[in-house]
């Protein structure tokens, strides 16, 4: 039985109750029909060519897996939402002439939530009870706050609505912690992937759980690295016409993989107890440019993850020694290499051993 709607095309054979998705670029085989075409003939061609095994199927998770990333999608469709509202908690304040986030580094940490609700709480204002608030290293810069605060007007509308965003804030911030712990808990079959993914410099827990909730524990489906990072949309465009590259940029797809990606990379160019992906970096990002090189990260880590998940293996890439390679060693593997290539000019002729001048090492 075959279907053959807009968007995609479900199949499925006696011998499999799994689904076949056919994507509309994989359609292309119905063009081929000649004569007056209807939906009953495009599905008894496509079924002809399925049983023939020459149309392919798309990437389908298995249904733990997809009721997973449900919920892993819900969680970072929350997240955005907790920060759309920390930034109209802070708009509040800035049209009321409060500059306090010029003053400190976050508006929800414990000094300026204390500013923040005694302003939107108490009918009267006093600066030396303001004052008083602050904590920590944020005594120092009691001035800069009072000048920050000097000359606000908040009209009692104003209060109300950011009272409104904070209660609403504090709701997500609880909603997610809830969320968490539903995901920790259909997460739990996937505890060896989890542990796998978490070698990888930059990659935590909840990282590790984002990326298997998109692309699964399994990379038999995929065939190739190559494939999985066309599918989460890290390679780039070959736009070409007459000779005259038009464009490179990656695709669209990938549309919750690829941000998770990204974040990960920019944690793990950061990691300074394994430099590995921040060595390579700087070496793409003095050539490419720095969004380029976050995108060529991205795609290093997800070829990593699709062989660490073939092969069971931990992250150790096979080029990490020359990399990451202290200066005493570079040398002498250096000394090495030379000798090598000596040994094998004088085993081939090429020139005589009494021809061979080799430096002397360096002193350690």
């Amino acid at each position: 039985m075959s279907f053959t709607p807009s968007a995609a095309a479900w199949m499925s054979t006696r011998s499999s109750s799994l689904p076949r998705l056919l994507s509309p670029k994989a359609l292309y085989w119905v063009r081929a029909v000649k004569g007056h075409k209807d939906d009953a003939k495009d599905s008894k061609w496509i079924g002809n060519l399925f049983r023939l095994g020459l149309v392919p199927g798309s990437f389908i998770l298995e249904k733990d897996e997809r009721i997973l990333r449900e919920f892993t999608r819900y969680r970072f469709k929350l997240v955005c939402c907790k920060s759309s509202e920390k930034n109209r908690y802070q708009n509040v304040f800035t049209v009321c002439n409060i500059a306090l986030d010029s003053v400190v580094s976050d508006m929800f940490g414990k000094s300026a939530s204390s500013i923040t609700n005694y302003s939107i709480n108490s009918d009267t204002f006093d600066m030396g009870h303001c004052v008083s608030l602050l904590r920590g290293s944020l005594k120092n810069k009691a001035e800069d706050v009072a000048a920050s605060i000097d000359g606000f007007q908040m009209a009692p509308a104003q209060k109300l609505r950011a009272k409104a965003v904070r209660e609403h804030y504090d709701f997500l911030i609880e909603h997610i912690k809830k969320l968490d712990n539903a995901i920790d808990c259909l997460a739990a079959p996937l505890e060896g992937s989890i542990t796998l993914l978490s070698s990888i410099p930059g990659i935590e827990r909840r990282s590790a759980i984002n990326v298997l909730s998109e692309i699964g524990s399994d990379m038999s489906q995929f065939g190739s690295s190559k494939r999985l990072c066309c599918w989460g949309g890290l390679t780039p465009g070959n736009n070409e016409s007459a000779g005259k590259k038009k464009s490179v940029k990656i695709t669209r797809a990938g549309v919750y993989l690829k941000p998770a990606l990204v974040e990960i990379a920019h944690a793990a160019v950061k990691d300074k107890e394994n430099p590995y992906y921040a060595i390579k970096y700087e070496q793409i990002s003095k050539r490419r440019g720095k969004k380029r090189a976050i995108i060529a990260i991205a795609r290093m880590i997800l070829t990593a993850i699709y062989h660490m998940l073939s092969t069971g293996e931990v992250w150790n890439p096979c080029d990490l020694k020359q990399v990451d390679m202290p200066q005493e060693l570079r040398e002498k593997e250096l000394q090495k290499s030379i000798r090598r290539a000596a040994r094998l000019l004088v085993a081939q002729g090429v020139i005589d051993i009494e021809a061979i001048r080799l430096p002397l090492a360096a002193p350690a």
